[in-house]
């Protein structure tokens, strides 16, 4: 299963974001493949928070645009949402303790323990991932 980070998400759907162009293939191959895409709530409310905020984007999306995008990718066959279960607390916890801190890290963290709960590959830019044991990682990179 294919789980990506929020700025795989942005990347993707942005033209004008560096790395456009390797997000956005990434995200067709995986959506076309027919393979399992997951999405847990964290990747997709950071996407909606960052694409629409204009001190981020010099033009950001409509709330509206960015919503049916959102939607567009909930409705696709491959997609489902993913949820912390019931070893998340102990994941999380474990993941942080692992690499001696939270911070910065916490939301990384949090993903992680979603994709690992769920055997998901987490695919993102952030070399930060390949510091959580037992996850598994894919680092895109131009």
């Amino acid at each position: 299963m294919w789980l990506p980070d929020v700025n795989v998400l942005l990347c993707a759907s942005q033209g004008q974001a560096p790395y456009h162009a390797v997000a956005r293939h990434r995200r067709e191959a995986a959506f076309g493949s027919g393979a399992a895409v997951g999405l847990p709530w964290v990747a997709l409310l950071g996407f909606l928070r960052l694409f629409t905020n204009g001190r981020i984007f010099p033009v950001p999306m409509p709330v509206d645009k960015a919503l049916r995008m959102m939607d567009g990718w909930l409705s696709h066959p491959n997609v489902m949402v993913l949820h912390p279960g019931p070893r998340h607390a102990a994941l999380l916890g474990a993941l942080l303790i692992g690499v001696g801190t939270a911070g910065n890290l916490t939301t990384d963290a949090h993903l992680a323990a979603i994709a690992i709960e769920h055997g998901a590959t987490v695919v993102s830019f952030d070399r930060d991932f390949a510091r959580f044991a037992g996850l598994r990682f894919e680092h895109l990179h131009a």
